[in-house]
């Protein structure tokens, strides 16, 4: 919320001051076969996940409801966002600034985001206040009253956000090569909407929206910190032990289809240099072959200044300012994707050197000091992400939601020290596909100059090139090349 606030009391600013340092304060993280969460399904549906840590007196609670812009109809792209952003914006007991004071009074934090997937609701506060705590998150989740007033104000926040993106190369790269890549596929919207799409929802579609996907059967209840599995459920059930399970039809949406074609879109701006995205659809979060995706994908480009396209395309060759790549894996396949930053007259050859470090990671095993550091980096950073109660509250839900097992914690080093570099060549091959991608460059075009990349040599793969193309996916038959004039047809991601 941004608003005015009418000076904070001493005794709140003193609860605030307290609990800011007790929430913000590192944690020493716990060995991860240490780490045994509880789950346990109360009556009305909620997965209710308790992890105890009683270092500190603080508790995180992570509040998952399957409720994504996966569910957006393609012309209300925005809403799951919109809705998330107005879960603390006035309840039937409560308005905006309430919520707000109460949250300040007692030094907590409470906010709500949505992504492709989900909507989370997260809270985090003193053990002393978990029932005020409990009870205002159960307010936002289940009685928001979406004042009419408060819509606009959101969707005028939210429409600023679009348009200031618009001026930003890597914003407007990235959302042309997810319409490209993506088809109609839902993952092709951003999550925060388009300026075409925002303005056109209701409030009615959002009340809506809320009534058909917030629901107990569909939350996850991740609580994490100083409290045990007894208060846990009985907080659980105090505050959301009313609320009435219900049925909820999910619109029937499948994964994106496979991208077997080869797009380009050079995007004109005044700029003096260009960013570019190049990629292809990735994987999807439940794939067996995601810890030996991540393990090659950190020795291509994900590793940072450990990674083969920093060493050459940017440390040996000087072409870039930066450069990485990812595999966004979700619930669906999503997006594989290098991007960089390089000076115009650059841009073809940094290209060049992008499709030469993919096609030289499908032809011959890494090494072993490369498989070595990637694994090392990989199990050693693995704590990093349970350092604190909010992360483990975040990731536990996560856990539950692409359904990794409560053993996750215990099992992810073994997971990633198993991948051999056999395993390495096979999922580049099968995974990295230099043959058909999409790529946007966003430059001064009269500058860049940017051509088609040569075919590369083939290279046995394992994907299927003449698969079918399910509906809704990119059609082999679109135009290799689409040349854009300034400003038109370019949105945000």
């Amino acid at each position: 919320m941004n608003r005015a606030r009418k000076p904070a009391s001493p005794r709140s600013f003193l609860f605030f001051s307290i609990a800011l340092l007790l929430l913000f304060v590192e944690v020493v993280p716990a060995p991860a076969a240490e780490i045994k969460p509880k789950r346990v399904v109360t009556d009305n549906g909620i997965i209710l996940l308790i992890l105890e840590r009683p270092s500190l007196p603080i508790v995180s609670v992570d509040a998952l409801v399957r409720a994504g812009s996966l569910y957006d109809p393609n012309d209300k792209a925005g809403l799951a966002n919109l809705t998330a952003s107005l879960l603390d914006e006035g309840t039937k007991k409560r308005s905006s600034t309430q919520i707000a004071d109460a949250v300040d009074f007692i030094g907590a934090t409470l906010s709500a985001t949505a992504n492709e997937d989900y909507v989370t609701a997260s809270l985090r506060l003193l053990k002393k206040d978990v029932d005020s705590g409990f009870d205002l998150l159960s307010d936002i989740l289940i009685n928001p009253v979406f004042d009419p007033k408060e819509v606009e104000r959101v969707r005028k926040n939210i429409l600023g956000g679009i348009l200031a993106e618009k001026d930003q190369p890597q914003a407007i790269a990235d959302r042309a090569f997810r319409n490209i890549i993506f088809g109609e596929h839902p993952y092709r919207n951003p999550v925060i909407g388009r300026e075409e799409t925002v303005p056109e929802i209701t409030r009615e579609e959002v009340a809506a929206f809320h009534q058909t996907y917030y629901a107990p059967n569909n939350l996850i209840l991740s609580i994490v910190g100083d409290v045990t599995e007894k208060e846990a459920v009985a907080l659980a059930k105090k505050y959301f032990g009313k609320w009435e399970r219900k049925q909820i039809l999910f619109p029937r949406v499948g994964p994106p289809a496979p991208f077997q074609t080869r797009k380009m879109e050079l995007i004109d701006k005044e700029l003096t240099q260009a960013s570019v995205v190049l990629g292809h659809v990735g994987i999807e979060r439940g794939n067996p072959d995601y810890y030996a995706v991540t393990v090659m994908n950190y020795i291509l480009g994900g590793g940072g200044f450990s990674s083969r396209m920093m060493a050459d395309i940017r440390d040996n060759k000087g072409l870039v300012y930066s450069i990485y790549s990812l595999f966004d894996a979700n619930r669906y396949p999503g997006e594989f994707a290098v991007s960089l930053q390089t000076r115009s007259k650059s841009a073809n050859e940094a290209i060049e050197g992008v499709l030469a470090e993919i096609q030289k990671i499908r032809s011959a095993p890494v090494t072993d000091t490369e498989l070595a550091e990637a694994k090392a980096y990989l199990v050693g950073s693995f704590p990093l992400r349970m350092e604190t109660t909010a992360r483990l509250a975040s990731l536990l839900s996560a856990i539950e939601y692409y359904q990794l097992g409560l053993d996750y914690f215990e099992k992810y080093p073994g997971y990633i020290n198993k991948v051999t570099q056999d395993d390495v060549l096979r999922v580049a091959k099968k995974y990295l596909d230099p043959e058909h991608y999409a790529l946007v460059v966003v430059a001064k075009q009269s500058e860049a100059n940017v051509k088609e990349p040569p075919a590369p040599p083939a290279v046995e793969s394992g994907l299927k090139k003449n698969a079918p193309e399910p509906q809704g996916g990119v059609r082999a038959s679109d135009p290799p090349m689409i040349n854009l004039p300034s400003d038109k047809g370019v949105g945000v991601r």
